[in-house]
Formats: C-alpha cells, sequence, structure tokens
C-alpha cells in the first residue's frame, strides 16, 4: 500500500506540473486513452497506476522534445 501511495503522488506532482508549466498539454491528457477506463469498475492497482505514471512521463518527454525540435 505504501508503494502504492508514492506512485499516487508521483502521479499528482507530475500532473500539477503540467498543469503548470504545460496547459497546452494538460488540456490533452483528457484525450489520453490511459485516462480513460476501458470498464465500468476498472480495477486499479500498483501496476496499472505505474503504466499511468510512466505514460504521463512519456507524454511530457515527448511533448518536450517535438517543442525543443520546433523552436
Amino acid at each position: 500500500m505504501k508503494q502504492l501511495h508514492k506512485i499516487l503522488n508521483k502521479i499528482t506532482t507530475l500532473t500539477t506540473d503540467i498543469e503548470t508549466n504545460y496547459p497546452e498539454l494538460y488540456r490533452s491528457l483528457d484525450e489520453n486513452p490511459m485516462t480513460l477506463p476501458v470498464s465500468q469498475h476498472p480495477h486499479l492497482d500498483k501496476e496499472v497506476m505505474q503504466e499511468y505514471l510512466e505514460s504521463l512521463n512519456q507524454m511530457l518527454h515527448h511533448y518536450l522534445e517535438e517543442h525543443k525540435n520546433s523552436n
């Protein structure tokens, strides 16, 4: 349970950073398939949340790479 709490804190920190510093990316989080549960009552365990955290990190990394190349 402690590990899940750490992951959730990292997700919160990262999404807050994205919201504050990259609002155009934050708006697209609603469209991210990782944020949309497939079932009506999704099972959210440590592994699922870790995958979500990784997807957020990848999105941010990709966004930064795209914008670094366009400047």
